[in-house]
Order: structure tokens, then sequence, then C-alpha cells
């Protein structure tokens, strides 16, 4: 779906969709159609984020990330919007990646920082990758903020500047993974290119950025809970704080079992447990090394759902 860009395009909650995978670890086109079917048909959810970080981008082919846009396309992008994350360690790489988005029906690409960047990163860097993808494309792009502990992975103000004054930024996935940098980055983006959406993305953090203010969130506990997640955005919206509270207080617990437990790694496959243990899948199979998680594991995951009123 091709947002209407006159008037907050962007603006709203979607879910960070994970990948389904065959016993023989490719795709399962099927259900990965019926994933996206079913996070379009709740209320309040105005799109997928696609190829994310929960959606293992680092571990797909460049043919297989296509593939996801596609089935996301055929599967919702009559009423939805999709975004696809661009993953990729080389500048020219990322753009052949962004152009491949485009071409298989998404409305923006959300731009990752490479991996590499965590052991060597200067502003220039930052900058001219996300320039090349600006370039080579003429799809919206949204920018990824990383958490405060990963290093350079993290944009300084500087750097972030500069970012959002690149004409084809619409939003940026907020995920600094703690309340005041979210509160000063935010205000840096508002202050400079006050049109950028700044959406709200640390999943335990989501009601003290809602107050602070957002444009909405990209998350991928909307997986497993959207319809509290957008009850959550519209209870805060409507000033509502005791039902916001309550709301947390659901959230909390699930989104601490799923991204508050060393290691952190283990994220994506604790989603895939959790709609496994749900019953809306039957495998929660990772590609290597990543394995099954442990007993221990899935029952600290099994106690979180029933806490957030998920299982009985």
């Amino acid at each position: 779906m091709i947002p209407d860009r006159t008037t907050a395009p962007f603006d709203g909650v979607y879910a960070a969709t994970l990948t389904p995978l065959l016993a023989n670890g490719s795709l399962d086109d099927a259900l990965l159609y019926r994933h996206f079917r079913d996070m379009a048909a709740v209320d309040g959810i105005v799109g997928v984020l696609c190829n994310g970080h929960a959606g293992e981008n680092f571990t797909l082919s460049r043919e297989e990330k296509r593939r996801v846009v596609e089935i996301a396309a055929e599967a919702i992008g009559d009423k939805s919007i999709i975004v696809a994350g661009v993953n990729a360690e080389e500048s020219r790489e990322a753009a052949r990646h962004a152009m491949d988005a485009q071409a298989a029906g998404a409305d923006a690409v959300l731009v990752f920082p490479p991996f590499s960047w965590a052991l060597s990163l200067d502003d220039d860097m930052a900058v001219a990758h996300h320039q090349a993808i600006a370039e080579a494309t003429d799809i919206p792009l949204m920018l990824y903020q990383a958490g405060v502990h990963t290093g350079s992975l993290a944009y300084p103000p500087a750097v972030l500047e500069r970012l959002v004054e690149i004409a084809s930024v619409v939003a940026i996935k907020e995920g600094s993974w703690e309340t005041s940098a979210y509160e000063a980055n935010r205000r840096l983006v508002k202050r400079v290119a006050p049109h950028v959406a700044v959406m709200a993305s640390g999943d335990e953090h989501l009601l003290s950025c809602f107050v602070l203010g957002s444009e909405g969130s990209l998350v991928s506990l909307a997986v497993l809970m959207p319809e509290v997640i957008v009850a959550l955005d519209r209870a805060v919206r409507a000033s509502d704080l005791v039902a916001a509270r309550q709301l947390h207080d659901r959230i909390y617990p699930l989104a601490k079992a799923v991204y508050g437990v060393a290691p952190g790694g283990h994220a994506t496959a604790r989603l895939k447990t959790c709609m496994r243990l749900l019953g809306r899948w039957p495998s929660d199979r990772m590609r290597p090394p990543i394995g099954p998680l442990g007993e221990a594991e899935v029952a600290m995951l099994a106690d979180a759902l029933r806490l957030a009123g998920l299982a009985d």
C-alpha cells in the first residue's frame, strides 16, 4: 500500500514480523503469508516491518529477503504498509537490497547499521552508507537507532542530526532501550527534522516512551500481543494513564522474558518459541548456530505468557 505522504504517512503501530522455517531450514512461504495476514487483521496495526532483526535478516540470503517482501506484498500489500529491513555490511550491497525491496513491493526500507560498525565507525561512514541507499532508490528510508550499550552502532547526536537531514528519511525506529536517551534523541530529531516520525521500539519501555511522545512503534512483541500494544498506544494518547499502567503490567514481564534475559541473541528464538507455545506456529526452528532453547528457558517463557494473560 502506497501511503499518502501529505500528512504523517508512516505514523502508527507496526508488527516487526518473524520468519518461519520448514524442517529443511527454508522459508515456510505459506505460514509466512498467514503471519502477515494475521498481523494486518488486527485493528490498529498499520503495517509490518519484515526482514528486521526479529525476522532474522542477517541469516537470510539476498534472494530470501526479496521473497519475504514479495510474500508480504501478496498477503497485505493492498491494505497495509510494508517496511523492509536492509542489513548489509557493504554500502553498494545494501543499496541493491533496498532496490530489491522496492521492486518486491515495500513502501519503505529500514536501514540497520552493519554489525561491523560495532568494531569501528566514523561519522562520515554512517552518513555515506545511508546516502548510497538514498541515491540508488526513490523509496522512503527509516533509520535505526541502536541501544545505548551497543557501542558505535548507536549514532551519537551529531551523526543522527546529519542522518535525519537526508531528504528521503521519513522515520526512525528509536531503539536506545533507555528512556533518557530516547527523549534526547526525540528532541533532537524534532528540532532538526520535525517531519521525521520517531517510533518507540524498546518493548520494556513502551509506556514511558509513549508518554514522552511517539509517532508509533515498530516492535516485535506485537507479533505476540498486538491488541495490547495498540491499546497501550491509544490509552496514552487518550491520557488514560490508569489503563496504560494496567496494560504495561501485562507487557513488561513478557518483554523482560524475551529481551531482558541473557543472552540477548536468543530474543528471536524466544519469540518463535512463544508462537509455538501459544499454538500459533507448529515449529520454533532457527538457523544455526542458534539451536532449540533449553527446558528452563521455555518454562520461563510459558510463565511470562501466563502473566501477560495470553495463556492459561
